[in-house]
């Protein structure tokens, strides 16, 4: 199997229409996923859910894991997993998913996906990146488009209830960025599976912790629809999403990286409007358009720095 993998990893590095091709499904997946993610909340606790969608993540990772005959991390790596657990998975879906009770599925998306200015940021000041002026340029229009798509709305006439929420989802943003640079630096080298497999497990952990002080008795609806949500968001969104997204880290620089997952509020919005009736504004359309300009500058202009 490492074989295999490391037969992959040599082609994705010579084929940059194949890591794009993996980039837009990620992208595509996590944006639909918005959906089913606000969409839960009329089943259950949004910390229920989360415990639901990565346990579930965690447990197909695990099989996978044991399926390979692969052993568990060695002992070493069990603190940098379980920071990183924390910070991907634990701190980014309870702040997230709390945020959704107050903030609509597509601005959620946006505001999440400020990630991309903190992880260069932090890249340039823990990783050395440098940030060519195509690059940002190019993350600069694209959060001029975020800007574009919340509209004035965030500024005035907000409830302090959608600002609560929309500071826990900056917050999980931060926090999305700093593990980004922490895999980078304590953890790229280990099979990505593995590392998946581990980090969303302790994640879990903290999730389950979470779950059982604030919803130990809430209601929990499972039926048709919400097993769908908790086993695509689960399976799909992050067991898959989250190892090709450590596979992608590994492979392009941070900043390249990172201003290509603007496209999923693109998609968020998308399929807001055409399954949950959310407006597509001018507004919408506009920063939309701000942001793919930005992603075809930033990577057009410059060459992709491949591992």
């Amino acid at each position: 199997m490492q074989h295999q993998t490391n037969s992959f990893t040599a082609i994705l590095q010579k084929n940059k229409a194949i890591l794009w091709g993996l980039i837009l499904t990620v992208t595509i997946l996590w944006g639909y996923a918005w959906i089913l993610m606000k969409e839960v909340l009329a089943y259950m606790g949004p910390f229920t859910f989360s415990a639901f969608r990565f346990g579930t993540g965690s447990i197909v990772l695990l099989m996978i894991v044991w399926l390979s005959k692969k052993g568990f991390p060695l002992k070493q790596y069990w603190k940098q997993l379980i920071i990183l657990g924390i910070l991907q998975t634990s701190i980014v879906f309870l702040f997230v998913m709390y945020g959704l009770r107050f903030v609509d599925a597509g601005k959620s998306s946006v505001l999440l996906y400020s990630m991309p200015m903190w992880s260069s940021l932090l890249a340039a000041k823990f990783l050395s990146e440098k940030l060519t002026s195509a690059k940002f340029i190019g993350l600069l229009i694209g959060m001029i488009g975020l800007l574009t798509i919340l509209g004035w709305d965030i500024w005035i006439g907000q409830d302090i209830s959608v600002i609560f929420g929309e500071l826990l989802i900056i917050i999980a943003a931060v926090s999305w960025a700093v593990s980004n640079v922490y895999y980078r630096i304590k953890l790229q080298h280990l099979p990505k599976v593995e590392t998946n497999a581990y980090q969303m497990l302790f994640g879990t952990i903290g999730i389950i912790i979470a779950t059982v002080f604030t919803e130990w008795n809430h209601p929990v609806d499972l039926n048709v629809h919400s097993i769908y949500y908790i086993l695509f968001t689960g399976i799909l969104a992050s067991a898959l999403c989250f190892t090709v997204w450590f596979l992608i880290l590994s492979l392009i620089d941070m900043v390249t990286a990172t201003i290509s997952t603007l496209l999923v509020p693109i998609f968020g919005l998308l399929f807001s409007s055409l399954i949950i009736d959310e407006t597509m504004s001018v507004g919408v359309i506009t920063g939309s358009v701000l942001i793919i300009v930005g992603i075809i500058i930033a990577q057009v202009t410059s060459k992709w720095n491949v591992k």
